[in-house]
């Protein structure tokens, strides 16, 4: 990648529905030399989709938490994350060092919901044996951007 392919990464993070006229005019080239630069940043993996980015309060999941996950044997983990895989309410799972195995973010619409998704779907699930919540009060910054700076 060069430093034209990270000038027009910036401007998709910043308006994903800018026209290939609109992305041309501020990277002084053709809309069709642009759109050919984003189809091969398809291709390549940089650029994995289009989404539109929505409250999740506005549509009723006014909790954020994150979910410590410790699982006892390695043989467990690949249904573990199988499940996790179709829970929607599911945002993030990642792998992590440290006391717990995994770590969750989960939207969900309250308590109940919360207790439901601990307690149901995820304490039920072989291996799991302990789980640790942190409830998120308010949320300071959060973001979808990736740090984009290009080095020669």
């Amino acid at each position: 990648m060069d430093a034209l392919d990270y000038k027009l990464l910036k401007l998709l993070l910043e308006n994903g529905r800018a026209t290939w006229a609109e992305m041309a005019a501020n990277l002084g080239m053709s809309g069709p030399a642009i759109a050919e630069r984003v189809r091969r940043l398809e291709e390549q993996g940089v650029v994995q989709g289009y989404a539109a980015l929505i409250n999740p309060e506005s549509v009723g999941y006014e909790m954020k938490a994150f979910i410590s996950v410790s699982i006892d044997q390695l043989e467990h983990r690949q249904l573990f994350l199988q499940r996790i895989a179709e829970l929607p309410e599911v945002q993030e799972c990642h792998h992590v060092a440290g006391d717990d195995d995994y770590l969750l973010k989960v939207r969900c619409r309250g308590t109940k919901d919360l207790d439901r998704i601990i307690s149901r779907e995820l304490r039920t699930l072989p291996g799991v044996f302990k789980t640790r919540t942190t409830i998120v009060l308010n949320t300071f910054k959060e973001t979808q951007e990736v740090p984009l700076t290009y080095e020669n």
